[in-house]
């Protein structure tokens, strides 16, 4: 599978409309285009299902290794892989889009925003081409989709100021009907609010789906993964308050996982281990309260039953959770920890965390590497046990993560299934 990466020059350039146009552009153009995200994200692959119907995967070194980057990016199926990038193309601590595309070896295509500008279009893509030596990262910026562009005079000014070897692939675009709703972990979900399908197809009309084509290129070969552990099962929480889970999870557990909902009141599957992912249980916090699963997580974590929480799943498995309006509802009670919503985000960085005991995802003195982006912060009981030590981020009191209770383990760190964690969990 041949592919591209549609990266920016910052953030809130318009890297999700213009990747989402791309797609439709190429499924018009008679291709099947499967989608992906540079980094960590789960909201941005959202609004890619939403338009192309197929699973986007994120592709992030740190989290997964350069092998596991490669392997899940062959995950894919189609003829060409959009991946849109992350932040500008240079922008990351740890990661950058321009990591990532050099992992994968595939071309950049720079989205602009042309706004206000036509030669000044050209002089920008010229200094991201040119700045990758600065940058100590071997990647071929290919070529330019110019954002929120007019056509006639404008378009013309922008192709006629690129140099030698930036190509133009066309323009999005300015219009509302494009504009995507935010809130306070960034753009709402593509099974919330996903993009007008008919301004996309306008904007789609703009994107010159045959000659990015002829740019994409296949990566190198994945080294193959060691298979898990046969005939165990993972029950995976999954609705609007559970909804940061990677796709990689069930790639790599295909056919062994059982979803259900604490929203709905659904029972906890009989399965080997239980993972809550993330998501925003802060704006179902009364639905939950009142529903029956959180008593029977309680219960099943009593009789020693591996459980596993990230973010979401940490506020779900704690004592309280406090939303932003100041409203308490009763959690779990799993872990010692009464979790408060607050007005700006408390952590949002790659992390490092090694681990300071054995428990059910991690060997006593192994790594983890993830990621974290909350808005909520835990007080804990004095006497708490944690799983973690924090090497790199902020954890759950800037030094450790990981709040363990019987099998359960509740922390604020995304992990990739290539890091081993579900392995690990579904191993005990």
């Amino acid at each position: 599978m041949n592919g591209v990466v549609l990266a920016g020059t910052a953030s809130g350039v318009g890297k999700t409309v213009a990747t989402l146009a791309t797609l439709r552009a190429l499924d018009e153009a008679g291709l099947d285009p499967q989608p992906a995200k540079a980094g960590p994200d789960f909201i941005d692959p959202s609004h890619h299902e939403a338009v192309v119907g197929k699973p986007s995967r994120s592709l992030d070194p740190w989290l997964a290794g350069e092998d596991g980057t490669v392997r899940t990016y062959h995950r894919g199926e189609g003829d060409i892989c959009v991946v849109e990038g992350m932040m500008g193309l240079y922008d990351g601590t740890k990661v950058s889009t321009a990591r990532v595309a050099e992992v994968l070896d595939l071309p950049v295509v720079l989205v602009v925003d042309a706004k206000a500008g036509m030669q000044s279009v050209g002089a920008t893509a010229l200094g991201f081409q040119q700045y990758a030596g600065e940058a100590g990262v071997d990647i071929e910026v290919a070529g330019v989709i110019a954002q929120r562009a007019h056509g006639g005079r404008h378009a013309d000014g922008i192709r006629e100021a690129l140099p030698d070897g930036l190509r133009y692939l066309g323009r999005i675009p300015p219009t509302s009907d494009l504009e995507i709703p935010d809130r306070h972990l960034g753009l709402e979900m593509g099974t919330e609010s996903p993009v007008d399908p008919e301004a996309l197809s306008v904007a789609a009309e703009h994107v010159d789906a045959e000659a990015i084509a002829e740019l994409a290129r296949e990566p190198p070969a994945a080294t193959p993964a060691p298979p898990p552990e046969s005939g165990r099962r993972l029950a995976v929480a999954s609705d609007a308050a559970f909804c940061f889970s990677y796709p990689s999870v069930a790639d790599r557990f295909e056919g062994a996982i059982e979803q259900f909902s604490p929203l709905a009141g659904d029972p906890v599957p009989a399965a080997d281990a239980v993972y809550l992912p993330g998501g925003y249980p802060e704006l179902h916090a009364e639905v939950l309260a009142a529903s029956s699963t959180l008593d029977d997580l309680a219960a099943r974590a009593a009789d020693g039953l591996s459980i596993y929480g990230e973010c979401g799943g940490l506020m779900a498995l704690s004592e309280s959770l406090t939303t932003a309006d100041g409203d308490s509802y009763d959690m779990a009670g799993v872990l010692p920890a009464a979790v408060e919503m607050r007005e700006r985000y408390q952590a949002l960085d790659h992390v490092e965390l090694r681990a300071s005991r054995d428990t059910s995802v991690a060997a006593a003195g192994t790594r983890r590497r993830g990621h974290e982006f909350h808005y909520s912060s835990a007080t804990v009981a004095g006497d708490a046990t944690f799983a973690f030590e924090v090497e790199r981020g902020e954890g759950i009191d800037g030094d450790r993560d990981g709040l363990t209770e019987y099998a359960t383990v509740g922390t604020y760190c995304h992990a990739h299934p290539s890091s081993g964690a579900f392995d690990a969990l579904l191993s005990g």
